[in-house]
């Protein structure tokens, strides 16, 4: 089994685009204003999403996105006006993580793992 899509929601899916686009997803399905599909720049994954009309309560969501080049990631997308909650820092988890929000209030990770993203030292054989 592999991971194929995830689909989020949204009360603005034009204003999720401009966002998403931003931190580097391509668009590759248009069914504005209603549903839009994107390609992560690495690897097979999609990322979706659909317009509802009232947000998840709670918690919501986390969305992690990998990338090597994290630092250099947060401060080209700070030049382009993205406003974060939190920037790099090395977690005890051995992950680098910068935090922020979507338009829609989900939690958008960006953070780079490598090999211990599934092999940290406590990994289970």
């Amino acid at each position: 089994m592999n991971l194929n899509q995830i689909t989020i929601p949204s009360l603005d899916v034009e204003k999720a685009v401009n966002f998403y686009e931003i931190l580097g997803l391509k668009l590759i399905v248009d069914a504005l204003p209603r549903y839009v599909r994107f390609e992560c720049p690495d690897g097979e994954a999609t990322f979706s999403i659909h317009k509802v009309e009232t947000l998840p309560k709670g918690n919501g969501l986390s969305i992690y996105f990998e990338d090597k080049n994290l630092d250099a990631l947060v401060s080209e997308l700070k030049q382009k006006g993205i406003t974060f909650i939190s920037d790099p820092d090395d977690k005890t988890w051995l992950w680098r993580e910068a935090h922020l929000e979507d338009p829609d209030g989900n939690n958008i990770i960006l953070y780079h793992a490598g090999k211990n993203r599934k092999n940290p030292p406590w990994h289970i054989n």
